[in-house]
């Protein structure tokens, strides 16, 4: 507990980057649970299936509403998130296991979805894999969306959090987190998040500083104290001196100022101190995305995600949807190098129209072009599109999880062969994901089929250091900006010095490691729309012929 009126300094880890300040509520119960179980007569079996049926309609649709938003309004990633859940809540097994709760226990419908849901946790939890049991936030979202349906209830908790608060809680569902970017909260504190997990994605999307790692934070934390948030840093300063406000200020202060200087200049080449051009693109997914990221001075589209075209659908896209999807999400590129990366999908991102591909572990197993290679229907229609489109755009292709020199030469022999029907002279370049140590180290071998490569250093990290990005457990393993991370890039680029080297994980959007990125020999950055201004002056100010600074 905190002594009133004392000034208290606490450390977290950051998740979302930002400066903000404002007073803390302390918010308890983000769940708002309904644990009113009802036991019901046989002659009601009929009508709680009804309701069941009808809530899971209305959530249904409510899910892919979001799903849209999310995709149009923040990042086509965070819409999976959705896309996901819908799947899982329209799954035939657990729709029987649900009814069958209700006829065997006798039970409404509300009291079978909590014990069902509780009873599909604790499954995901005996599984081996991390990114299984972290589905435990996705099946409580889904649980207490349809929970609240059943009860009538259309108030999201979150409905009573004061404006410009900082929000103190255990921790953020997806949905949660979605919900706060229509609120004017100025900052989230959490005792639990990893700098991967949902939340973390979408605070950092909606430019929401997040901070986490806090023990027992609600049964501490000063509810209705100022509080100072540096998700810089991760330091948080309740009750500050005025001096401590006065310097808070001034960083802020100065802080804007800098961004500001670097959006007057954002649409200005990004050239290094010592005279090289370097490519700054963005990373889309929808239309909105193309837009504010020309605007805001991107040269081109360094990673256009194919998922959000996929996304819920029961059947997948033919060669016309896809091709009128990728010109409308690229409209405002006209004109620009577009690097459009094959679908990355699997087990960790499911799609409907494949079924449940249960794996122990899908971060090793069927996912990017390993699934491509295995519904090659699915390849065949990305690049058809993708060849058309290159009709009207410069297009470059990416081929996303590599490990494996045939990865990459698949993709190039179909290239060729649909080049040859289509009467296209000239195929599109085509790029190789680096996301596996294994594709890092057979650069020689891959390069026979591509012709750049890009670094996806999000994934690449996690193979590296075996610490999955969304365990919170094994975080302090998860570090994309160590030196061994940067040994391997630099070694890849010593491998292969005349081939180009882009970068489109995060790291890329993080202005203090990029004089370390120039001197690995990467010379394209694609990032999120809001940081290009900043990313472009960063490099401006920068060297490429420095010699490298070992730790």
């Amino acid at each position: 507990m905190f002594e009133k009126g004392l000034t208290v300094t606490l450390q977290g880890t950051p998740i979302s980057a930002g400066l903000a300040q404002g007073i803390i509520h302390a918010h308890h119960s983000l769940l708002g649970p309904i644990d009113a179980p009802v036991d019901i007569e046989h002659n009601d079996v009929t009508e709680e299936f009804s309701r069941l049926d009808a809530a899971t309609a209305r959530i249904s649709e409510d899910l892919s509403a979001l799903a849209m938003r999310v995709g149009k309004e923040i990042d086509t990633r965070l819409a999976d998130v959705f896309g996901a859940h819908r799947l899982i809540l329209n799954d035939s097994s657990l729709r029987d296991e649900l009814r069958n709760e209700i006829v065997s226990n006798l039970v409404n419908a509300s009291s079978a979805v909590k014990t069902v849901f509780l009873r599909w946790e604790n499954r995901f939890l005996l599984m081996e894999s991390q990114i299984a049991r972290d589905k435990g936030d996705d099946l409580q979202d889904i649980s207490i969306r349809l929970r609240h349906a059943l009860a009538g209830i259309t108030v999201n908790p979150l409905e009573e959090i004061p404006d410009g608060c900082v929000l103190a809680t255990t921790r953020l569902l997806p949905s949660d987190t979605v919900f706060l970017a229509g609120r004017s909260v100025s900052a989230v504190l959490l005792e639990y998040g990893s700098a991967g997990s949902h939340a973390a994605l979408f605070a950092r999307e909606m430019g929401l500083p997040c901070i986490s790692g806090f023990p027992d934070l609600l049964a501490t934390v000063p509810d209705g104290a100022l509080a100072l948030v540096d998700a810089d840093t991760g330091i948080v300063t309740i009750r500050p001196r005025e001096k401590q406000k006065v310097i808070f200020r001034k960083k802020v202060d100065n802080k804007q100022q800098e961004y500001e200087l670097a959006r007057s200049h954002a649409l200005s080449p990004a050239v290094t101190k010592d005279g090289v051009t370097i490519s700054v693109l963005a990373n889309v997914g929808c239309n909105d995305d193309t837009a504010r990221a020309m605007l805001n001075g991107a040269e081109g589209v360094g990673l256009y995600r194919l998922e959000q075209a996929y996304l819920g659908r029961i059947a997948p896209p033919d060669t016309d949807e896809l091709l009128n999807e990728m010109r409308h999400t690229l409209e405002a590129a006209s004109g620009c190098t577009v690097h459009v990366r094959l679908l990355d999908a699997g087990a960790d991102k499911p799609l409907p129209f494949l079924g449940f591909l249960a794996e122990m572990n899908p971060a090793l197993g069927r996912r990017g072009i390993r699934l491509l290679r295995e519904y090659p229907e699915l390849l065949e229609t990305q690049l058809r599109a993708m060849l058309e489109l290159s009709r009207e755009f410069d297009v470059r292709v990416l081929v996303p999880m590599v490990a494996l020199p045939e990865d990459v030469s698949v993709v190039k022999d179909c290239l060729t062969q649909l080049c040859s029907q289509l009467r296209i002279t000239t195929p599109p370049m085509l790029g190789a994901m680096i996301e596996t140590p294994a594709a890092a180290l057979a650069a020689r071998e891959i390069v026979r089929h591509a012709d750049f490569l890009s670094f996806g250093t999000n994934d690449l990290t996690q193979y590296v250091f075996a610490a999955d990005r969304e365990n919170a457990a094994v975080e302090h393993y998860y570090k994309d900006a160590s030196n061994v991370i940067f040994r391997l890039l630099r070694l890849t680029h010593d491998d292969v010095p005349d081939v180009p080297l882009s970068l489109c994980g995060e790291l890329a959007g993080r202005p203090e490691h990029i004089p370390m990125l120039l001197q690995c020999g990467i010379r394209t950055f694609s990032i999120a729309a809001p940081l290009i201004p900043v990313i472009k002056e960063t490099i401006r100010n920068s060297w490429c012929t420095e010699p490298l600074i070992h730790t």
